[in-house]
């Protein structure tokens, strides 16, 4: 419909008029055709839009929802982020408080859902989404609590999400529609994890500890090592009890969930630095960058490119150039295990000699 311009549609029309009769711009007829043939050249575009929408490859928002409902997948809600309070009493001691005590965490509010162990709790943040995952500060409480001293925060539990953006649902029906889930095979155990809220990935190894068994090895919603409680989960879903068919693994199935184990990964190298530029905001900003390619290619990459990394780097604001790039202190690609994923530790970079 690209073709259909005013144009075009325009000099399609004068065409059906008698070359005798004045088509000249500026005449009756040309003045009186001008106007729907803008008309038309907008409606095409209007149509071409709406006919975008009708297939999952160009479809967005609602529409995409929409164009794929009949395969059953749907868009992954929000879900909130949980993560483990301490609670001290005045005395310095572990502290029980009541379930359901509402506490704020700078702008936002958490619930105390379940007691883990003397004076720890695991809490839900009321807000959904990723804002809520926080793994530090101070617990402040919302109503009065009596005896309680302090309360903070010691680590983050399950990550909260945001709602699933378009083209990472887009992804996950086309793989679906590619690698169709079925019947207990592979994909089927990644779908199932997957399933869990707070579940960033899946890997399925089949029969790694003998006939029936199965493993399946997950990662958090920031694709990072999962805690033992969303691993738990995962195990109570899909195999509660070893084989006997309670979850969603068939019956015979011996299905151990795991979480992947991080790698951390260090990162040297030399920089030049473009004009106007301090080595510390360049940092940050090389810092950011390598953790937005952890959570995009982490959990898929069997080894860490040092090309790529360097790709990274020089395409950070402020690199003008860099050298002696090194990853964990070598000069190389560093190799991912089958349940591995990246983590990056510490960026050391230093203003080259000259700059």
């Amino acid at each position: 419909m690209a073709d259909q311009t005013f144009e075009a549609i325009l000099e399609r029309m004068l065409d059906r008029v008698p070359e005798e009769l004045d088509k000249r711009e500026g005449s009756i007829i040309y003045d009186a055709l001008a106007p729907a043939a803008a008309e038309l050249a907008q409606m095409y575009v209007e149509l071409e839009l709406n006919t975008n929408l009708f297939f999952a490859d160009t479809a967005t928002g609602e529409f995409l929802e929409r164009s794929i409902v009949w395969s059953g997948i749907t868009r992954r809600p929000a879900s909130p982020a949980e993560i483990q309070g301490a609670f001290y009493a005045d005395g310095g001691g572990g502290l029980d408080i009541p379930l359901g005590s509402r506490f704020s965490l700078d702008q936002l509010n958490y619930t105390a859902a379940e007691k883990l162990s003397p004076g720890n709790y695991r809490l839900t943040c009321e807000t959904a989404g990723t804002a809520g995952n926080r793994n530090s500060g101070a617990l402040l409480p919302i109503d009065y609590i009596p005896q309680l001293s302090r309360g903070e925060t010691v680590r983050l539990l399950i990550p909260g999400e945001d709602a699933e953006d378009d083209e990472t649902l887009r992804q996950r029906y086309f793989d679906s529609a590619r690698r169709p889930a079925t019947s207990g095979n592979k994909a089927h155990y990644a779908e199932w994890a997957l399933q869990i809220p707070g579940v960033g990935g899946a890997r399925v190894f089949p029969l790694w500890n003998g006939p029936k068994t199965v493993k399946v090895t997950i990662t958090d919603a920031e694709k990072k090592p999962a805690s033992t409680l969303l691993v738990d989960q995962v195990q109570q879903y899909i195999d509660p009890a070893p084989g006997q068919g309670e979850g969603q693994a068939p019956v015979g199935a011996v299905v151990t969930a795991a979480s992947v184990q991080g790698k951390t990964i260090t990162v040297s190298a030399e920089v030049s630095l473009a004009p106007g530029y301090e080595l510390q905001e360049v940092k940050e900003r090389f810092q950011a960058a390598l953790e937005n390619y952890r959570k995009e290619k982490g959990f898929t990459a069997t080894y860490i490119s040092q090309s790529v990394i360097g790709a990274l780097l020089l395409g950070t604001e402020g690199v003008a150039d860099y050298a002696n790039l090194l990853l964990s202190s070598g000069a190389g690609n560093v190799t991912l295990g089958a349940e591995e994923v990246p983590l990056f530790g510490a960026v050391t970079l230093e203003v080259q000699n000259g700059s």
